[in-house]
């Protein structure tokens, strides 16, 4: 028996990927400038929180970082390598 060929995607499925690779980066700073905006502005206390802000930021830079490269790797063709 010949082992199983690996599944074929079409353009679109590899498409969605790269838009949510990109999407994970963006959402990650999105966060940190919110977490920054929490810190630095009166929005949820006078004169700023920043036991609220700052975990945010630093939550949302690190996701900037992080959530894309773990996509990557996990979704590198052919596993494993």
């Amino acid at each position: 028996m010949s082992p199983p060929e690996p599944p074929r995607h079409d353009e679109a499925y590899w498409r969605n990927r790269f838009i949510l690779i990109n999407l994970a980066g963006i959402g990650g700073t999105a966060v940190a400038l919110l977490g920054l905006f929490v810190w630095y502005s009166d929005f949820l206390v006078p004169g700023g929180s920043m036991a609220i802000g700052l975990p945010l930021a630093l939550g949302g830079v690190v996701a900037s970082f992080v959530l894309p490269k773990y996509l990557a790797r996990r979704w590198r063709s052919p596993p494993g390598q």
